[in-house]
Formats: structure tokens, C-alpha cells, sequence
């Protein structure tokens, strides 16, 4: 029943029209942040056009009073499609993103209860803030407070909260989010799946153990602080969709800091590129 809902509301999405993204509003949109400028023309019109999509796809909703809009849901638009620019024509690429529908944005950070286990096996109920949440099948969450930040600062830490959840929704294609995404067809010209799957696991995994270990130095002993958000040092999927958001607001510094990391993420992102 669930996957004949989600059908439905796919199908009512795609009956209505496509809508037409001002020309001033969109200018205004790409002019905010460095990332949309640093793109070719031809990326940009094509983001147009997946935002176009997207956004007679999804239905946006405010929560705590807070009305979205036409400028807020282009840019959350415009952001969640950044990853899909390069994974082939836009209705091809938008359905990485054919399984919810709703999008709800919050004026601030959100507050959510969380059931933690620790290492003997106890459970204990802790609240947490949070910035955005994707939910598997579901709606993705976002804090506008988070998204309104400094557009510099943002690139220069290479954040964008929208980013980062809309890649735990590409995560989620193969099941829960674990860090590791289904994989284009001949993966960084790997023999076979099997090899791409090894290839990428390996890679993660000994990157995610080094950045964990960094940040455990920088906490314990005083050593710098690694650039990427440390919130990714706490699962292998947070690290995944926090190394995704580097890669698309700064790849140039993300490349220098994570050359194995970038390699992967040209060859998921980027597939067209060879």
C-alpha cells in the first residue's frame, strides 16, 4: 500500500505543469551562493531546469507558522539538485528523488527525541537539535535558519544542510542510509559491480576510521581540528553526505584534504565525465 501511495502522488505531481522560474528570482538565487556561480552555463541552465521539476514535484510546507516562500523553495530547489546535474537528462535524474513528495521547513533548529544504545547494550532517550533530518520513504526536514546562513561561510567550511540531506536521500536508494549508494554503471571504469562495491567500501572505510581518529585528536590533545564538519565522525552515513556537501560547496579545498574521497564522489556524481 505504501509504494502504491507513493505511485499515486508521483502521478499526481507529474500531471501538473511544469512551473516557470523568473528570470529575476532566479538570478537572485544563483548570485547568493559561490558553488551556483562557479558553474558552467550549460550546468546552470540544466539546474533550472531540474529545479523546474522539483519543484512541481514536491510540496513545500511551513512549520511553527512559517510560510515558504517562492524564493526560499527555489533555493532549497536549486540545492537539492546540484547533485543530479550529471546524472543524465533532468526527468532521468529527478527520480532519485521519486520517493516522497513532502518537504517541511522549520523556522529554526528542530528538537527531536532519539533512543540512544551504548556500548553494554542500555538504552537511554536523549533530545536532540537538529538542522535537517531524510526520512527513508518520507519527508525530508530542514531548518531555514541553517539554510539562511552566510552563503561565504557556508563555502568556506563547505556546508549546505540541503545538500547533505538530499544526499542521504540518493543514500537511501539501496535501503537505510549506511554511507554506501547504489553505483552508476562502470564505476571509475571498474571491471565489474563487485569491484566498485569492494573499491568504494574499502575507500570509506579507511577514510571514515582516519577522520575519526582526527577528530579524537583534535578533542583530546588540542591538534587542529579537521575542515570537515565533525559531525561526520559519528556513523559512516553522516560521513558520507558530509563529505557530499564539501565535495559540491568547495570541491577545490575537498579535493586537496580527501583526493581518494573525491575520486569516488566524481565517479557517483559524475559519471558522464569518464
Amino acid at each position: 500500500m505504501a509504494w502504491l501511495h507513493r505511485t499515486w502522488s508521483r502521478l499526481r505531481a507529474l500531471a501538473r505543469p511544469v512551473p516557470e522560474i523568473p528570470a529575476t528570482l532566479w538570478l537572485q538565487v544563483l548570485q547568493k551562493y559561490p558553488f551556483f556561480q562557479a558553474l558552467s552555463l550549460e550546468e546552470k541552465a540544466k539546474l533550472r531546469a531540474l529545479s523546474a521539476l522539483f519543484l512541481r514535484q514536491k510540496q513545500f510546507s511551513g512549520a511553527h507558522g512559517l510560510v515558504v516562500s517562492d524564493a526560499m523553495a527555489l533555493t532549497i530547489a536549486a540545492q537539492a539538485c546540484v547533485p543530479l546535474l550529471h546524472r543524465g537528462e533532468a526527468e532521468q535524474a529527478i527520480a532519485l528523488y521519486d520517493d516522497f513528495v513532502g518537504i517541511v521547513v522549520h523556522p529554526g533548529t528542530m528538537v527531536a527525541a532519539r533512543d540512544m544504545h551504548d556500548e553494554a547494550g542500555l538504552i537511554s532517550h536523549r533530545r536532540m537539535m537538529l538542522e535537517g533530518e531524510a526520512m527513508q520513504h518520507g519527508p525530508v526536514t530542514l531548518s531555514w535558519a541553517a539554510i539562511a546562513q552566510d552563503p561565504l561561510q557556508q563555502n568556506e567550511r563547505g556546508t549546505s544542510v540541503v545538500i547533505h540531506e538530499f544526499c542521504h536521500k540518493i543514500d537511501m536508494r539501496n535501503g537505510g542510509a549506511d554511507g554506501y549508494p547504489s553505483l552508476p554503471g562502470h564505476f571509475l571504469g571498474l571491471a565489474s559491480a563487485a569491484e566498485a562495491r569492494q573499491t568504494w567500501e574499502r575507500t570509506w572505510a579507511s577514510s571514515f576510521q582516519a577522520f575519526g581518529h582526527a577528530i579524537a585528536k583534535a578533542q583530546r590533545f588540542g591538534e587542529p581540528a579537521p575542515w570537515l564538519d565533525s559531525y561526520g565522525a559519528t556513523a559512516p552515513a553522516e560521513f558520507f553526505a558530509v563529505a557530499c556537501e564539501a565535495f559540491f560547496v568547495n570541491r577545490s579545498h575537498f579535493a586537496q584534504e580527501w583526493p581518494q574521497l573525491d575520486r569516488m564522489l566524481a565517479g557517483l556524481f559524475r559519471p558522464d565525465a569518464g
